[in-house]
């Protein structure tokens, strides 16, 4: 019932679905362009309505009663952006002690424009041993998907610049607000 009920909503505001999702029970999800609090809703309900259970960091500020029961019963895991934590080596042992897990990453950490993307998801994923599979929202042509699965080699430069020229031509909802940085 979830599964179509977002699927009809996502039809009803105009959005379509691109891409698959991997038969991989562990994957790191990479969601980009991220410029708007609506990156989340479309994120979910595409979620919601392609059956993934996945789970996504998200700053701690928005764990307060109510909404933080919505977002953890949804799968965010709170992340306190300010203080010294380690969210990457809880990442990697969530991915070695379960079964199946996939995890949600923005990799700007932010909405606002930054120069540089952080590197969190990718020592993670080398950290886990995991997959990428780099999600996207396209707010000009109302598409929200998934490219292919991408194994990192261990080069950060390199991964990040292949990575990066996968966003290369996403639309974001406010373009002023997205960077892949010197990508050709």
């Amino acid at each position: 019932m979830i599964r179509l009920l977002s699927k009809y909503i996502l039809k009803l505001w105009g959005w379509k679905l691109a891409g698959n999702f991997p038969a991989e029970k562990k994957f790191l999800i990479i969601a980009a362009p991220h410029t708007s609090n609506w990156d989340y809703v479309v994120g979910q309900l595409f979620y919601l309505s392609s059956g993934i259970d996945a789970k996504i960091l998200i700053k701690k500020e928005l764990f307060y009663f109510p909404l933080g029961c919505l977002l953890r019963a949804l799968g965010g895991i709170p992340v306190d952006r300010q203080g010294k934590t380690d969210i990457v080596e809880d990442m990697i042992r969530q991915f070695e002690i379960n079964d199946s897990f996939i995890l949600t990453i923005t990799p700007e950490g932010t909405r606002k424009k930054v120069s540089e993307w952080k590197t969190g998801f990718h020592r993670i994923a080398m950290g886990a041993n995991v997959p990428v599979l780099p999600g996207f929202f396209d707010y000009k042509k109302k598409l929200v998907g998934t490219g292919s699965l991408f194994y990192l080699s261990g080069n950060l430069d390199a991964d990040m610049l292949k990575i990066k020229r996968f966003y290369r031509n996403i639309n974001p909802r406010y373009p002023e607000k997205f960077s892949t940085g010197d990508v050709d």
